[in-house]
């Protein structure tokens, strides 16, 4: 199984580039990449984003890198994760859906890891 891992970043420094791996530091959970992501990448292309850092602005994840989702992504993001009927069944989604919720009350910013 591949892993997308996600976390929350408490302050987003806007010149730090995040490109290197950190899921300790940002309190990362995971859920399986091929099971998910490859399902939700219509709705999530639409999502805008950044790609390692502040200056790299994007839409939907970095698949095989570093993806930082600005606080207003976020409800659209919750909206993917809770609209999926697996939500009831796999603990990951539901970690998942908590720690973006964690993120839209603290207006912060979420990290993803790619593959």
């Amino acid at each position: 199984m591949i892993k997308a891992e996600f976390g929350i970043i408490d302050k987003i420094d806007i010149t730090k580039d995040y490109s290197g791996y950190e899921p300790e530091t940002y309190g990362c959970i995971w859920i399986s990449d091929d099971e998910y992501i490859d399902s939700w990448q219509p709705a999530l292309s639409v999502m805008q984003t950044y790609f390692h850092n502040m200056d790299r602005p994007a839409t939907g994840l970095a698949r095989w890198g570093v993806t930082l989702i600005p606080p207003k992504s976020l409800p659209a993001f919750q909206d993917i994760v809770l609209s999926d009927p697996r939500l009831s069944t796999d603990e990951n989604l539901v970690l998942l859906a908590d720690k973006i919720r964690e993120a839209i009350r603290g207006g912060n910013y979420m990290i993803h890891y790619g593959v």
